[in-house]
């Protein structure tokens, strides 16, 4: 936190952010999904919510009425201020939180937030060193900058159901919120370098995501494929990725996901199992690269020989990749994550809540879920309580 700033409320947060704070204007899952990760990483997050509350509180079950699951777990760990934006009150408790933020993120259209009076010229003016991140469904450098944007539309237009197509035959959406996620994530990684940048120079600095041009980005990083050269060698899709026998593995008495890719794996598959279709003409990665879809044709002919299990111990022992295909309720069971410590166990109001937890892991500085998601408007008088005390 700045010199001078006022501080709100204690702090008790651990973690490589400790020290930060993050005045969150986000809603849905996008930028809560990038402010969760802060707050698990330590920075004190203050979710700025109007009356009726992030819709996200509602849509899907809950122990309570706003509490909503998905709400519950892209948001843990934050304080929940409820302000009316469209109140003179409201703005100035809200510039009142800026003078105290190291990063204020928002994901408005930009219309939206410049019509409230906190477009980045504004917050700048108040407070100079911040780091102002915009989190957009298209970005406000092309002609779509206007247009409303959900996951499922940005997964149309990044081309994923047209992938899918090529994978199944039939369009489709994947079966996450992946455009959410991923820019959620961008939206993370860029917010820390302009604050890397910040603690190098002092300079505060606008920082832009765009949902689109960060799929089509995450799409383009092997489906730009042939179609990157000038001219052209090739269309933009990555064969392997779409090839249509390119899907889990049936077994005798399930699935498995199974990869035999490099050549060492590919020699040792072929000694232990010996298939009648093997040859010279698959011997190589690159020979295999290039008729990949009767490749994998021919190992879903030789799958159903054997059960799952059998497949697994054969294929761990000759160090082939290999994974039974698990449900999502399977993975709060798995071994490798309960005895990684990958899920933490929070006390809510509303009794224990088990959340996944952080990915990376630090030597010194490690995250945890910082507490349970607030319950809507929780934190306000604490909150503008403590900026009257700092106005004294």
């Amino acid at each position: 936190m700045k010199a001078g700033a006022p501080r709100i409320g204690p702090r008790t947060h651990t973690g490589p952010l400790s020290g930060v704070r993050v005045i969150d204007l986000t809603a849905m899952v996008m930028g809560p999904y990038c402010t969760q990760i802060m707050a698990d990483m330590g920075a004190d997050v203050i979710k700025i919510e109007p009356p009726d509350g992030d819709n996200t509180r509602y849509i899907s079950v809950g122990p309570e009425p706003g509490m909503a699951g998905v709400f519950v777990n892209v948001n843990r760990g934050k304080r929940s201020v409820v302000l009316d934006l469209r109140s003179g009150d409201g703005k100035d408790a809200l510039r009142e939180l800026i003078r105290s933020g190291d990063v204020f993120i928002h994901s408005m259209r930009a219309k939206a937030i410049a019509g409230l009076g906190f477009g980045y010229e504004e917050v700048a003016a108040v407070n100079p060193s911040v780091i102002y991140t915009n989190c957009y469904g298209y970005g406000r450098r092309g002609p779509d900058a206007d247009l409303t944007a959900y996951d499922d539309t940005i997964q149309a237009e990044c081309g994923l159901p047209f992938a899918q197509e090529q994978l199944t035959g039939q369009a489709s959406y994947v079966g996450t919120i992946m455009a959410d996620k991923v820019a959620g994530m961008t939206a993370l990684y860029a917010t820390m370098m302009a604050l890397f940048h910040r603690e190098r120079t002092g300079e505060g600095q606008e920082v832009e995501v765009g949902m689109f041009e960060t799929m089509a980005a995450f799409m383009l990083v092997e489906h730009a494929n042939g179609a990157m050269f000038s001219p052209p060698l090739g269309s933009a899709a990555y064969p392997r990725a779409v090839t249509p026998h390119r899907k889990p593995y049936r077994t005798k008495d399930g699935h498995i996901s199974a990869l035999v890719y490099n050549d060492k794996q590919w020699s040792a598959f072929v000694s232990a199992v010996k298939p009648t279709w093997a040859g010279e003409h698959f011997a190589t990665l690159e020979q295999r690269a290039r008729q990949i879809d009767t490749v994998y044709a021919l190992l879903g002919e030789t799958f159903p020989e054997r059960t799952t299990q059998d497949w697994l111990d054969l294929l761990r022992s000759l160090d082939i990749p290999a994974a039974p295909v698990r449900t999502l309720d399977e993975l709060f069971d798995n071994p490798h994550l309960n005895e990684a410590g990958f899920f933490e166990t929070v006390d809510s109001p509303n009794g224990p809540v088990r959340f996944p937890g952080m990915p990376a892991w630090f030597s010194r500085t490690p995250g945890r879920v910082a507490g349970p998601a607030p319950r809507l408007g929780a934190h306000t008088e604490e909150i503008t309580a403590d900026l009257g005390r700092a106005d004294t």
